[in-house]
């Protein structure tokens, strides 16, 4: 058999590293290989480079196809109308700038795609085929977006995530998108991914079990508790906040004895939740004896005395003996046995009176702060309504907190515990009182969309802000909230504001300009909320 003769000043088989390192090193400094140094050196490289690779690819033999994947399954959801269809392209379509924050009178498409999705998904509809790599692009880059854009996404987000390594995140949002759970009355599948399966799938397993469970997963959890690590006990116990109920106190009172400190303060604010349990009642003990009412003095006050020290007990029971920098020993127990206290506990201590009274009342020796901001801490973790609007006080009070805020995030926690019409009219009330300067924190916790009158006091305080001739710039935030916020029928209200007024003498310069700006940017936002609403009722 005749054999075609390879030329003498070609590169020897395998000698493809050989070029690379003299491409990377350049012609300069290595001559390449069957090539002479010079001008000409380049050209010989690329040369060379040419026949290896027509060398390499003659000698490839073809691999065997892969199997076609199984077609994704089939979304029962109805269709998307026509219009939404197009609007989610113009949504996903948009990306912020490269630089700084947006100007000018066009809406953040960006930020109004989560509310979108929220409205897409009450009604149920199925996301059309063609836009789920640019839906699943805009999740991976934004976590917020992920469980809406995932429910919006259905099946087929999973199917896809698993040919694209990049939308793998899909398959661990989506329930049993990774590992399909066990069905709930196959015990012995149950229990073999338990005990076999990864902390991924342990974690999520018990996550819906105990959804659908709660003694069902407590008693899967408490079969290999003594074995699991610190951190993973820690994971494990958390999810019990799901359901959490008197049933697990026991459970909880045995890891009071963890060996673990964050297990063991995890399992202390569970039982602290439970008002009926005995870590509570012990909780009361402590701290009643901590707080009394001072009766020798022309009006009763609260006194404290501080516990001295922390004893192994109250270290069993949660509290952290170390407090943080710059926090006195004395204060940090107290506050942690003041939080961990049942609050029915106080009326009966303090004669009876009521939450409004007792918050009222003086607190003697620069106690206040500390005892009202424990009890915040407390009306939250209890969500209890009724010391929330005590502590709160009346939205119009000098102090811009209610007796008992200590810091806007205090406020914000105890707005969380009231119904939502009650929480937006504390907040309009707020900024009626107060203007915008505080109410960022505050808005955030209010329901979608804002109330008429909620709505309204934003739009007066932002007039106000404006008629005082500054820019604009400060209330970014704000109008940032009302563009996602307000109701869409209010837009026809806000027609008013969009002229360039006329600037005052100690006016910055420009102002009334920018603020013609925001507003027809938030007029125009809330016109596009609209037709967005309605495109979803299209048929």
């Amino acid at each position: 058999m005749n054999r075609t003769p390879v030329p003498a000043d070609a590169p020897a088989p395998g000698a493809w590293e050989e070029l690379v390192t003299t491409a990377l090193l350049g012609t300069e400094r290595r001559t390449p290989p069957g090539g002479a140094p010079g001008r000409e050196a380049p050209v010989a490289l690329l040369d060379a480079a040419a026949v290896e690779t027509v060398r390499r690819r003659a000698g490839l033999r073809p691999a065997r196809a892969a199997g076609r994947p199984e077609p994704a399954a089939e979304d029962p959801r109805p269709a998307l109308p026509a219009a939404a269809v197009r609007r989610l392209a113009l949504l996903l379509a948009d990306r912020p700038g490269a630089g700084g924050g947006r100007r000018g009178t066009a809406p953040d498409l960006m930020e109004l795609l989560p509310q979108w999705l929220a409205a897409v998904n009450v009604r149920g509809f199925a996301a059309p085929p063609q836009a789920l790599p640019a839906l699943l692009d805009a999740a991976r880059g934004r976590t917020d977006l992920r469980p809406a854009a995932l429910v919006f996404a259905g099946p087929r987000a999973v199917w896809l995530a698993r040919l694209n390594p990049d939308w793998r995140f899909a398959l661990r949002a989506t329930p049993g998108g990774g590992t399909a759970l066990p069905d709930p009355e196959d015990a012995e599948q149950t229990r073999c991914l338990w005990e076999e399966g990864l902390f991924a799938e342990r974690v999520a397993l018990l996550s819906a079990l105990r959804a659908r469970e709660p003694a069902a997963a407590r008693e899967l959890l408490s079969t290999t508790w003594t074995t699991e690590r610190a951190e993973d006990r820690l994971m494990f116990l958390d999810s019990l906040r799901t359901g959490l109920g008197p049933q697990d106190e026991p459970f909880l009172e045995q890891a009071l004895s963890d060996r673990s400190r964050n297990v063991r303060a995890t399992a202390a604010e569970l039982l602290s939740a439970l008002p009926g349990s005995a870590l509570a009642a012990r909780m009361a003990v402590r701290a009643a004896a901590c707080v009394a009412v001072d009766r020798m003095q022309d009006s009763p006050a609260i006194t404290v005395e501080a516990p001295h020290e922390c004893d192994s007990s109250m270290e069993r029971d949660g509290v952290v003996a170390k407090p943080p920098a710059g926090r006195g020993e004395r204060s940090w127990w107290f506050g942690q046995l003041v939080e961990a206290t049942p609050l029915a506990t106080w009326s009966a201590r303090l004669g009876g009176r009521t939450p409004r009274d007792i918050v009222a009342l003086p607190v003697a020796d620069d106690w206040q702060g500390e005892l009202h901001a424990a009890w915040c801490r407390a009306a939250v973790r209890q969500r209890d309504p009724e010391w929330a609007r005590a502590l709160l006080g009346a939205p119009s009070a000098p102090e811009a907190g209610g007796p008992g805020a200590v810091s806007l995030a205090e406020r914000a926690k105890l707005l969380g515990t009231l119904d939502a019409a009650e929480r937006a009219g504390w907040v309009a009330g707020f900024i009626a009182a107060h203007g915008l300067s505080e109410a960022f924190q505050l808005l955030g916790v209010c329901a979608l969309p804002w109330t008429a009158a909620l709505g309204g006091a934003v739009v007066d305080a932002l007039n106000i802000a404006r008629d005082a001739g500054s820019y604009p710039w400060s209330f970014s935030g704000v109008m940032g909230l009302a563009e996602r916020c307000l109701d869409p029928a209010e837009a026809s209200r806000l027609d008013g504001l969009l002229a360039i007024p006329d600037e005052r003498e100690d006016a910055s310069p420009g102002a009334g300009g920018y603020w013609a700006e925001a507003f027809q940017r938030l007029v125009t936002t809330l016109r596009l909320r609209k037709a967005m609403a309605e495109e979803l009722e299209a048929e």
